[in-house]
């Protein structure tokens, strides 16, 4: 699984090209001095049509089987930070704004605002109208009070939550009414609606609560505890086994789910959720190992879709010398750091394991977007002769036993990822076999992904970390990663980096609406962060999406892989047969 980029977020007058990301909220599932090579698109399967539906069209009722190979951590919209959460509340809690599948925000029937905000023409306030009708499922209504509680809860550093970053821009939340709320802006933002494509939180349940305990609260934590907002209700979870999601019988939406119930079935990894969408156990696999596609392709009674998707994937290093024996930080050397990146075979990566279906990155920008730095950025072509050149420009020494040393530290850590991921088992392997025919030992450790990221990432506690970001929307601002405004636990950038270059250039490149001056200024990110590196930018790849013969939409209604959480497009206009 993936981080969710939850503050990541340009306006609708922006021409967005080439992939999007989505799921307007993190997310965030889940942050270069020579010319790069070209970085080509990934190759992509068209999307196969329809699944063939019944002569008489939808039908109601039924039960659809989801999958994942990790458990959530937290439901509470306020503090989500990971896509395994994210992937379970986009079903319970409706969103102030959605996006449609070009990307573009958009107030859709289940949206709970009526239209798109009123916009003032200095551009610093939006005035968003509800929908009427519209309730909790305790029956309470949701109201103006919930939006300016969930967004001022949000922005308080003592809450720690991930939303912090895409709306602390906001220098007033108003209520104007029950159904009207006004923001203003402390300047401008350009993401700022993809801001505004946030779940709520019910004010009348959690307003009591100190800030501090909102992670262990039992809303978000405990089905018979946590008050929703969308078409289906959180009835049961079972740790480590299954989570049971109900049709809301009261739901307010003009339109209603099709499907009765979803049964979220979590599985100890990729391989065994295939397995189990082959026999039929599970209905639908939002991730398919690269290495099964063909076989699962093979399988004429599931359909497989497979684009380029808005996640990339990464070494993260850690600046915070807490982590490390004796306060040692052995990333402190920028050339150590880049040497690391031209010690790994990132292309080799590519074509064996994602098997031609990635493309290289050197920044945080997902090639053929338009914030695409192309040359700006610095590549790292493979080359353990110009990293071992570095290292020992850096002072690194090789010891009796062939691994490097400077001032009595043995350049030795341990890269963390998460359990039950094919994908970045493979890519430990290559990480810690590259590293030592350099004199850099790896010690590659697999932990559980709920408790990794709520106990490591989230207030980072970790050497290194083999991870990756889902975008889960178009806008190429970072700053909550790689700002140093943004260190644990009420940021997301976990690794402790700061550049205050860098910090700079966030904020020059979100002040402005005027794309061309934005993309200058993200090629001034790309060549200033590739050559730092707080991160050895790996490849941004794609999750195959694997349907079995059960489930149908109809075309407008098929799964996005472009997106973030697209693959559950429109999945209140689904249904399921025998």
């Amino acid at each position: 699984m993936a981080k969710k980029k939850s503050i990541w977020s340009v306006l609708l007058i922006f021409s967005l090209l080439g992939i999007l990301f989505t799921g307007c909220n993190t997310n965030k599932d889940s942050k270069e001095s020579t010319s790069p090579s070209a970085s080509t698109a990934p190759s992509s399967s068209s999307a196969p049509s329809a699944t063939a539906k019944p002569a008489d069209g939808p039908v109601d009722g039924g039960t659809l089987v989801l999958s994942s190979f990790s458990d959530v951590v937290n439901l509470n919209p306020i503090m989500i930070n990971d896509t395994s959460s994210g992937d379970v509340a986009q079903f319970i809690f409706a969103q102030l704004y959605d996006l449609d599948r070009g990307g573009n925000v958009t107030a859709e029937p289940w949206s709970l605002a009526a239209a798109l905000p009123e916009i003032s023409s200095d551009g610093l306030t939006y005035t968003v109208k509800l929908k009427d009708g519209i309730k909790w499922s305790d029956g309470q209504p949701i109201t103006a009070d919930d939006v300016v509680y969930t967004v001022k809860t949000a922005i308080n550093p003592d809450t720690g939550s991930p939303l912090i970053s895409s709306l602390d821009k906001v220098k007033t939340v108003e209520k104007v009414d029950d159904k009207t709320v006004k923001f203003t802006l402390k300047q401008i933002y350009a993401p700022i609606l993809y801001s505004l494509c946030l779940q709520l939180a019910p004010e009348h349940i959690l307003k009591d609560v100190p800030v501090k305990e909102m992670q262990t609260n039992a809303f978000g934590t405990d089905p018979a505890k946590t008050v929703t907002s969308g078409a289906w209700k959180w009835t049961a979870w079972k740790h480590g086994e299954s989570h049971t999601l109900d049709a809301d019988p009261n739901y307010w939406g003009s339109v209603k789910p099709h499907i009765s119930q979803l049964v979220y079935k979590i599985y100890a990894d990729q391989n065994t959720e295939v397995q189990a969408l082959l026999k039929g156990d599970v209905d639908h696999v939002s991730a398919i190992p690269v290495t099964q596609v063909e076989a699962v392709k093979a399988n004429k009674s599931v359909s497989v879709i497979q684009k380029p998707g808005p996640q990339y994937e990464y070494v993260g290093f850690n600046f915070d010398a807490k982590n490390f024996k004796d306060n040692y930080d052995l990333f402190t050397g920028q050339k150590t750091r880049q040497a690391i990146a031209y010690a790994l075979n990132r292309q080799g990566m590519v074509d064996n394991i994602l098997k031609g279906v990635g493309a290289l990155m050197n920044a945080p920008f997902l090639p053929d977007t338009w914030a695409d730095p192309k040359d700006a950025a610095v590549n790292y072509e493979y080359s353990p002769d110009k990293a071992k050149q570095l290292l020992a420009e850096d002072g690194w020494v090789a010891g009796s036993d062939g691994i490097l040393a400077k001032d009595g530290h043995r350049f030795s850590f341990e890269l963390q990822y998460n359990a039950g991921n094919s994908r970045r088992e493979q890519v430990a392997a290559v990480v810690q076999q590259n590293l030592k025919a350099v004199g850099i030992e790896v010690t590659p450790k697999a932990i559980d992904f709920a408790s990794w990221i709520d106990k490591n990432v989230t207030p980072g506690k970790f050497q290194a970390v083999l991870l990756a970001w889902s975008l889960n929307n178009p806008d190429p601002d970072g700053e909550s990663i790689f700002s140093s405004k943004y260190f644990p636990p009420a940021g997301q950038n976990s690794g402790w980096y700061k550049n205050p270059k860098l910090d700079q250039l966030w904020v020059d490149g979100y002040s402005t609406v005027d794309q061309s001056k934005r993309k200058d200024i993200y090629k001034e990110v790309a060549k200033e962060i590739s050559t730092d590196l707080p991160y050895v930018f790996l490849y941004q790849y794609g999750q195959a999406i694997g349907t079995g013969p059960r489930v149908h939409w109809a075309d407008a209604d098929r799964p996005e892989p472009s997106l973030g959480y697209g693959q559950y497009f429109h999945a209140i206009n689904w249904w399921v047969t025998k």
